[in-house]
């Protein structure tokens, strides 16, 4: 147990809860992105493939189109730095929880991939999802997908929320609190299960002229900052 963070969420709860109520209320609401959820850059068929699934970084809040959302983002940069024609989707949720994001999967026509992208956390951390079950839930969507996609899912890392602007104090320190703790799962599940997950850090946001407007998503230019960065990971691409 976690004694220490759960004490002070108890002691802090009125404030806290006046906080959340407030920032929900005088933060604007963005909508996900539109247009086609997947494409491909280079000419041909893909050689390879990268599906994004999540929460609103997968839907692509905070930008107009998907095609300046992360996936699309990291596939040019795939592209760009290998010159292989690589494809790209995504499947994203606003406000979704991980064990919602299952269910939604379940109906889901996902297409083919070489890689899976999962961006949650956010929801979790907010709605004080258990640990226990924060990692039981990733557990099933390994099994979920474990006769579609071979190559271990790539688990990014839990935003830090502590650097959240829109988030005032204490709330934001708290929620940054939680978002380690739910990332910790992260990084441990990898450690020990490398043949069905793997582990990014996410890059920080803090430079205001990388978020949207409502100075909790990433912008266009967030999307391609995080994008540039992941990019730099080996994702197992072909050789030329």
């Amino acid at each position: 147990m976690h004694a220490p963070f759960w004490l002070t969420t108890a002691l802090l709860f009125p404030v806290l809860l006046y906080q959340g109520k407030r920032t929900r209320r005088v933060t604007p609401r963005l909508p996900e992105a539109t247009g086609d959820c997947a494409g491909q850059y280079g000419e041909g068929e893909p050689v390879f493939r990268l599906l994004v699934l999540g929460e609103s970084t997968a839907a692509g809040v905070g930008v107009e189109s998907h095609a300046q959302g992360l996936a699309s983002q990291l596939a040019l940069q795939l592209h760009q730095r290998s010159g292989l024609c690589i494809g790209w989707s995504t499947f994203g949720v606003n406000g979704i929880r991980l064990g919602a994001l299952l269910d939604a999967l379940g109906s889901a026509d996902l297409p083919p991939a070489d890689a899976v992208l999962l961006s949650m956390g956010v929801n979790d951390t907010t709605g004080f999802t258990p640990r226990f079950r924060f990692r039981r839930q990733l557990i099933q969507l390994r099994e979920n997908l474990a006769t579609g996609y071979q190559a271990p899912i790539t688990l990014l890392s839990v935003p830090p929320m502590d650097k959240f602007s829109a988030l005032p104090a204490p709330l934001r320190q708290v929620m940054g609190w939680r978002a380690r703790q739910l990332d910790r799962v992260y990084q441990v599940l990898a450690a020990r299960n490398p043949d069905d997950f793997r582990y990014l850090g996410y890059p920080t946001v803090s430079d205001p002229a990388l978020l949207a407007r409502d100075g909790y998503h990433p912008s266009d230019k967030g999307y391609r900052a995080i994008a540039q960065a992941l990019a730099e990971q080996d994702w197992g691409l072909p050789t030329p």
